[in-house]
């Protein structure tokens, strides 16, 4: 059965422990950071970074300062893009059992810049030493020995849930009504379209820029035509849930 995420950023403090475990899981090397004037480093995605804590600072006009934590990573698109736009027919696969999205060593055959620009969440990176193109496979080897994908299982504040589609789907939308009574604004992230669900309290420009799969970052779709048509028993559990 297909797995999911669920990121609940209003549980998330930006400890960074999932970024960290990530990096620590899958061995990566170190990467030379600075202090740049925010709490998030490094500063973006990277081959040796697939998983990174967003932070954004906004003043409201009364004053108030208001944090937002974003902890980015490949959303693995029920019907990746990504995919369709490779050369290759097994340069990037999905695995049927978890609906990951996997690159292989041959995506150092693909063009990057293809493959990026494909990807309306901006998450690929290219690996300088390998050429291979890189991003989150879901801890694809930790789920296939029934273990939790790292991210979750290194979150200590319980942000990040991970199971079957249809339980996480349910999950999220028992959260979104607790949230909302509080955050008029709260909202689950294209979840339609996506496994990693991310459940925000405000606009989710606010964020990341990246954060939903905007007309802006693809060209000649909006994101309403990418997701007409597609199943959403989330809104039907959800307002079951409010009625």
């Amino acid at each position: 059965m297909p797995k999911a995420i669920l990121i609940d950023t209003t549980r998330c403090t930006a400890c960074r422990g999932c970024q960290v475990g990530c990096k620590e899981w899958k061995n990566f090397p170190p990467v030379a950071t600075k202090q740049r004037g925010t709490h998030q480093n490094p500063p973006d995605l990277g081959p040796y970074n697939v998983k990174l804590v967003r932070f954004s600072e906004h003043m409201e006009a009364d004053g108030t300062v208001k944090w937002y934590f974003f902890p980015d990573a490949c959303r693995h698109c029920l019907d990746a893009p990504c995919k369709s736009g490779a050369s290759l027919p097994d340069s990037i696969i999905q695995d049927k059992e978890t609906g990951a999205v996997i690159y292989t060593e041959k995506t150092a055959k693909e063009d990057f810049a293809t493959i990026k620009s494909s990807c309306p969440y901006d998450i690929p990176r290219l690996d300088p030493k390998t050429k291979r193109i890189v991003k989150c496979d879901m801890c694809i080897d930790r789920v296939r020995a029934n273990l939790l994908p790292m991210c979750v299982k290194s979150c200590a504040m319980g942000a990040m849930s991970f199971g079957e589609r249809a339980d996480m789907l349910k999950l999220a939308a028992q959260r979104l009504v607790a949230v909302q009574k509080d955050n008029p604004k709260a909202q689950l992230c294209d979840m339609e379209s996506v496994s990693v669900i991310y459940l925000v309290a405000d606009a989710p420009n606010m964020y990341h820029k990246f954060a939903v799969a905007e007309a802006a970052n693809t060209p000649g779709m909006t994101r309403k035509e990418m997701l007409a048509g597609a199943f959403s028993p989330l809104r039907k559990i959800a307002q079951s849930l409010q009625g």
